[in-house]
């Protein structure tokens, strides 16, 4: 674009997209967006149990499936972001649809006529008005929480791959700013769980639930506005259409020509190298899954010339091809996570019920139970800029590696620590069930002489190993996969979390079989918690057993170069070559 200026024609230089300066929209929106959604992870039990009347279990299990079922969905939300439009629109609209779930449960809160009488502090006397929630209740409800579910999904699913975007992953400066995102994307989170896990639960506490969800509603709707002031120095990504169809696609015609031959160089299947036909990353054959090469077999030269470049159901290019091949790579990687967020699940559980028998007084301030998680929340707000500030370069140093240790590694150490944290969990138990014993407070609901900040150990182990793991799997999975399903990946990364939860019930009522009832009595101090920690201790270090076989067998994508008009550039990430041979 051009002006006059002085009777002469002068260009107007255009704002630099990208950058840093753009993801501090991208962080505004996420600590926001985090601190409404952790305030009622952490909480909402309380309110479906003393507000809606629901049973202890039935409270329980609602709260692990919405939670489980907010992360399930980011899944939806980056297919809508990788087929349909950009990053930055799904960030938006799933937002507004989580503002719209917050607004029904505070509206829902603040009118009576729209909940049960509270069972919670009722006089025994009126026990006789207390009723669950009828059906029409529980409607307005279960809208509004999987309102926040859907919304959240979707934000969880765009956010990261939109920050993600505004590095280059060619450029080696962008590139290693690419994996400090990660951290400070964490950071960000982190700070948002922070204010969530103390501010909005006391207000919920104290204030009533009405001003909790409404709080939220306006939180999340204060950080559209940030997200949305960021706009103009967005890296928007062109959606590349339905991953999922072009994954279908690879299997149909590797199905359709299984009775052909695949030749012995990749050179002669199919592939497009034209730019005009918007072909952007081109990557190269690898030797796993061989049986999906049929689909990229050229029958003759018309087919071929037929072919564009998404693909038909008779031929696929190898970078259709190869894109299929990453998707079910992946699956091993972040199946062998599953149960460290399983894990996860048992520690926010259980741990908030020791810490009610546990002294909560700090300087004459009782901290409320689901306030317990920002214990390892500030562990990582400390840790996680010394991580990015001190680790990174020290270790690059020894390495060669510019994010210090690679993804899988980084991935590795998180696993070994909450293996740790179980063992340390069960250790600690045991000293809080011997005071029980030695002041005969077994049977009694009097707070045990010890001090809640024990807790604050495996909280603290478990904070650093959440560090590394739930990073290493986001830039992981943003890494590894093709250029048009970089939200898609980013989603499976949060599917951990969400098979976590899912599968948390069912791990307690395994073992409560099993054991013969080592949880069975409702009672901590005469149940066998220890025990069962250090179960979860064991099984974490055989499922680190199993991670260590699945990314040894894992093998990193690799991309051709790419023509433009000066020559040809390469287009691999620049530590690639180090982290393909590599071992966590």
């Amino acid at each position: 674009m051009n002006i006059f200026r002085n009777g002469e024609t002068q260009p107007v230089q255009q704002p630099k997209l990208g950058g840093r300066r753009a993801t501090i929209f991208v962080f505004a929106m996420s600590a926001l967006e985090t601190m409404a959604f952790i305030s009622n992870g952490v909480s909402l039990v309380t309110y479906f149990y003393g507000y809606m009347n629901f049973s202890l279990a039935k409270s329980a299990t609602a709260l692990t499936n919405f939670m489980g079922s907010a992360f399930l969905l980011s899944l939806f939300g980056g297919f809508i972001s990788d087929t349909y439009i950009s990053r930055f629109k799904t960030g938006i609209i799933f937002g507004c649809l989580e503002v719209v779930g917050y607004a029904v449960l505070a509206v829902q809160a603040h009118f009576k006529q729209l909940r049960p009488f509270p069972c919670k502090g009722l006089d025994p006397s009126k026990m006789s008005q207390c009723e669950p929630a009828d059906s029409s209740q529980q409607a307005i409800l279960f809208a509004g929480i999987y309102l926040v579910a859907l919304g959240s999904g979707g934000v969880k699913a765009a956010l990261p791959s939109l920050g993600a975007d505004q590095f280059d992953e060619r450029d080696p400066k962008e590139a290693a700013s690419l994996s400090s995102f990660f951290n400070w994307y964490l950071f960000a989170v982190t700070i948002g769980a922070i204010f969530g896990v103390t501010f909005l639960v006391w207000i919920s506490t104290n204030q009533g639930w009405d001003w909790s969800f409404g709080i939220c509603s306006i939180a999340v709707g204060v950080s559209l506005l940030f997200l949305s002031m960021g706009r103009s120095v967005y890296r928007n990504n062109v959606p590349k259409g339905s991953p999922f169809v072009r994954v279908l696609k690879v299997f149909v015609a590797a199905i359709r020509n299984r009775k052909l031959a695949i030749p012995d160089t990749a050179g002669e299947l199919h592939e497009i190298h034209d730019k005009e036909a918007g072909q952007t990353e081109i990557l190269q054959r690898t030797n796993q899954f061989k049986f999906l090469d049929h689909a990229a077999i050229v029958k003759n030269a018309q087919e071929a010339s037929e072919s564009s470049v998404t693909g038909s159901w008779k031929l696929c290019t190898v970078t259709q091809v190869e894109e299929t091949k990453i998707l079910v790579r992946m699956l091993p990687i972040i199946l062998s996570t599953v149960f460290m967020n399983t894990c996860l699940a048992q520690l926010q559980t259980f741990s908030i019920q020791q810490s009610n028998t546990m002294n909560r007084n700090i300087g004459g301030f009782e901290m409320p139970g689901p306030s317990i998680p920002v214990i390892p929340l500030v562990f990582m707000f400390i840790l996680i800029p010394l991580y990015d500030r001190i680790f990174v370069p020290l270790a690059s140093r020894f390495t060669g590696i510019p994010t210090g240790i690679t993804q899988l590694q980084r991935v590795g150490v998180g696993l070994v620590l909450a293996a740790i944290s179980m063992a340390i969990a069960g250790i600690i138990e045991t000293h809080r069930k011997n005071v029980a014993i030695n002041h005969n407070l077994v049977d009694s609901v009097e707070p045990l002489p010890i001090s809640i900040f024990w807790l604050g150990i495996q909280y603290a182990i478990f904070g650093m190993a959440d560090m590394f793991t739930l990073v290493g799997l986001l830039e992981f999975f943003y890494a590894e996969s093709s250029s048009g399903m970089k939200s898609l990946s980013t989603a499976i990364s949060w599917c951990s979390l969400a098979f976590g939860y899912f599968t948390s019930s069912v791990v307690v009522n395994v073992v409560n079989k099993v054991s013969g009832g080592w949880l069975a009595s409702n009672n901590l101090n005469r149940d066998k918690l220890n025990y069962f920690y250090w179960l979860l201790a064991c099984l974490s270090m055989v499922n680190f057993g199993v991670y260590l076989v699945c990314a040894t067998w894992y093998k990193h994508k690799k991309v051709e170069g790419k023509q433009v008009d000066n020559g040809w550039v390469l287009e691999e990430r620049i530590d690639m070559s180090i982290v393909r041979n590599s071992t966590p």
